[in-house]
């Protein structure tokens, strides 16, 4: 699809005879001179479409987007753009010279020299913008890290970026062009072309998926499989029997993995929560099954629920089912907050599905995180409900990221939640949840997507700032609470493969609190500097990205409904769950 250079003029060949003796009869004619350096020519060269479309595109990816950007992934955001604006540019000339019915051609030098020249000033002024908008950003959050090196390199990050991407597609033409070269000595030239790409997509599609996808995720497997056998430093084996691994636990303490033992292997003291209270405070119960205590999901939670008996969860005023995230990181700052705010009378218990940390699982494990979700709740809600009402703990349900994803599917909408719970927080949801999507699209007219009212909020809310109001405030909010906490900022809750080429209304709507203005959405752009965000989405101050910290001391305040905790309490509590951090 490429315009190719245009052959170079041969030499006078037919003008007449040559003389004898004026050149080796071996010497390679101008035909095969021109040949060779056309073959050379194609492995560098570049079209002037093309060109253009990948100046456009790199200028457009210093546009803002959600998080601060580094200058190294800058570079890698650049060069990506940049090549799908040169596709997209090579592509657009190949229409029109389809309407136009004339082959390629070669520009004119001209044409280089308006493209350079405009390429200079294009890019240069684009860098500086977005150099601005990037030191916006960081205001905006508090981020002061800076690296001055990485941002001058960051262009030459996006050549290479953007050369390597150009060498893939080109081997993918080449492939293309091979098979179709084949397939014309059995069939027609069109079903060839046809059934070359085809094969070539399918060839693409399997190499991504099936090696690539695949082997990382092998490896990453097997790498955090061994971690899973560690504990984390300062971490001890617990002697109370209210924890999962302690005296008389169902669950051994090797069977927890990592995480496991640190969610059970930390948390607040007694003396601690009562410091906080002001009272006598009662020792919090937290219960854990990790993949090593079965290979079943629904084993592994029945486990859990069965050390929770053991451990009198049942008997506590406060029971929460916590769905963890990828390899069964349980957020300290969720649980610490919902034993101080309850005084200790709490019972906690979570269940691990998968090795792998959050953003891996996010691709790979979503079937397992639903599975994991929807068997703990039942099994918890199997011996919770059979118990007299009068002899019931309040019920609740928390999780965050790919945790709240499962949480949700252990329940079919609004009523299912407020009827089975007394209340839930989830936290940064994906995009993809599937009640938060439902609670979000069908939201009341005039309200933003960044804080929806879905009901005029009679059961579940929206807040990016649980500290500051959680809206409707002049509705009454009876029974049973479902908060979802999302920062505008936090690239897993509007990360979408439809940013790709449609606009969200959460762009196009007033930004929120810590979103710039001047973010646009763009076709392809957009998706590329969101997907670039994802794995820095914590590597921000709390209260920005994906980092939810004191805003559960809020939240949980909200849903929990806590007596006798004071302004000033909280205030104190949102300083202990930061430090913790």
């Amino acid at each position: 699809m490429e315009d190719e250079p245009a052959a170079s003029t041969p030499g006078k060949q037919n003008s007449g005879v040559r003389a004898a003796g004026t050149e080796p009869q071996d010497a390679p004619s101008a035909d095969d001179t021109d040949r060779e350096t056309g073959r050379r020519r194609r492995l560098l060269f570049v079209t002037l479409p093309g060109c253009w479309g990948a100046l456009l595109f790199a200028c457009l990816s210093f546009t803002p987007s959600l998080l601060p950007r580094g200058g190294l992934l800058q570079g890698v955001i650049c060069g990506i753009t940049a090549a799908i604006g040169y596709g997209l540019g090579v592509f657009a000339a190949y229409v029109w010279r389809a309407f136009a019915d004339r082959g390629p051609r070669r520009p004119r030098r001209g044409s280089w020299y308006v493209f350079l020249a405009a390429a200079t000033v294009l890019f240069v002024g684009s860098f500086a913008a977005g150099q601005y908008w990037q030191h916006q950003i960081r205001t905006l959050m508090g981020v002061t890290e800076y690296n001055v090196a990485l941002v001058v390199l960051s262009p030459f990050v996006a050549v290479l970026v953007f050369g390597l991407l150009l060498a893939i597609g080109r081997g993918v033409r080449g492939a293309y062009r091979w098979l179709t070269t084949l397939l014309d000595r059995w069939i027609g030239h069109r079903a060839a072309r046809v059934l070359g790409w085809i094969a070539v997509a399918w060839l693409v599609y399997a190499v991504v998926s099936g090696v690539l996808l695949g082997g990382l995720v092998n490896v990453a497997n097997s790498a955090f499989s061994l971690r899973d056998t560690t504990t984390p430093e300062g971490v001890q084996q617990p002697e109370t029997s209210l924890r999962s691994g302690g005296p008389g636990s169902v669950l051994p303490w090797d069977s927890l993995g990592y995480q496991g033992r640190s969610f059970i292997g930390s948390g607040p003291t007694t003396e601690e929560i009562a410091e906080f209270v002001g009272r006598p405070a009662v020792e919090p119960i937290r219960t854990y099954a990790g993949l090593a205590s079965s290979d079943d999901s629904e084993a592994r939670a029945a486990s859990a629920v069965q050390d929770l008996e053991r451990a009198g969860g049942f008997q506590r005023a406060n029971l929460l089912v916590v769905t963890t995230t990828g390899s069964g990181w349980v957020d300290p700052a969720l649980v610490d907050s919902f034993e101080y705010l309850t005084g200790g009378d709490a019972a906690i218990v979570a269940v691990q599905y998968s090795y792998l940390p959050s953003w891996i699982s996010y691709l790979v494990d979503q079937s397992k995180a639903r599975q994991a979700g929807r068997d703990l709740f039942d099994a918890v809600y199997d011996v919770w409900s059979k118990l007299p009402q009068d002899a019931r703990p309040r019920l609740f349900v928390a999780g965050e990221s790919l945790g709240s994803f499962g949480g949700e599917t252990a329940f079919s909408g609004e009523y299912d939640l407020r009827n089975r719970t007394s209340g839930t927080v989830f936290a940064g949801p994906p995009n993809f949840n599937t009640l938060f999507r439902e609670f979000s699209d069908r939201r009341d007219p005039g309200s933003p997507e960044v804080e929806p009212v879905y009901k005029g909020g009679r059961t579940v809310r929206f807040t990016n700032d649980p500290q500051g109001g959680i809206p409707p405030a002049d509705r009454p909010w009876d029974g049973s609470r479902v908060l979802y906490l999302m920062h505008p900022s936090d690239p897993i809750v509007w990360w979408s493969p439809n940013l790709i080429l449609r606009e969200p209304d959460w762009i196009g709507e007033a930004p929120g609190r810590d979103v710039l203005e001047d973010m646009v959405w763009i076709p392809f752009v957009t998706f590329w500097q969101v997907t670039a965000d994802l794995p820095f989405s914590t590597g921000v101050p709390g209260g920005h990205g994906h980092k939810y910290t004191g805003g559960y001391v809020d939240g949980l305040n909200t849903v929990v409904q806590p007596a006798g905790v004071t302004t000033e309490q909280l205030a104190t509590l949102r300083e202990i769950i930061d430090a913790g951090e």
